[in-house]
């Protein structure tokens, strides 16, 4: 009989164990991730943050919309293209062609290598807005 009451005594007491560290390992999980995750996660500027003037706001704009998805812009980290971090800060692209204005508009319209074609999605305007956000990376 204390055999079985022992053992009843311990399928009571061993489930609300195992269940506290459960809740425990997955709390302290939890917020593991949470501090490695976020090391690495900035929050967003906006565009008085950097010192954005309209111009520079609206190209900046069309860079989230038709460029972020390939190229990051405030880290050196690349994406499927290159960074474009300090892009006018260098005397050359990473194709090899000069950084300057002529250079990069003919790639944005015309496309390079792997970078497709924008010159019949983004307007004239677009373009030189895109060009100033750029100069200011």
């Amino acid at each position: 009989m204390t055999a079985t009451v022992i053992a009843f005594a311990l399928l009571l007491y061993v489930p609300q164990v195992h269940t506290l560290r459960s809740l425990l390992l997955l709390c302290f999980s939890a917020l593991l991730i949470a501090l490695l995750t976020a090391c690495d996660v900035q929050r967003r500027k906006t565009d008085a943050e950097l010192g954005l003037n309209p111009q520079q706001a609206a190209g900046r704009r069309v860079f989230d919309y038709d460029c972020a998805r390939c190229h990051e812009a405030y880290s050196s980290k690349d994406l499927q293209g290159p960074s474009l971090e300090h892009m006018f800060k260098r005397q050359y692209l990473p194709s090899g062609l000069p950084a300057n204005d002529d250079r990069v508009t003919e790639v944005v319209q015309y496309g390079k290598t792997h970078m497709p074609a924008f010159g019949n999605v983004l307007t004239p305007q677009q373009i030189k807005d895109l060009l100033a956000y750029l100069h200011t990376l």
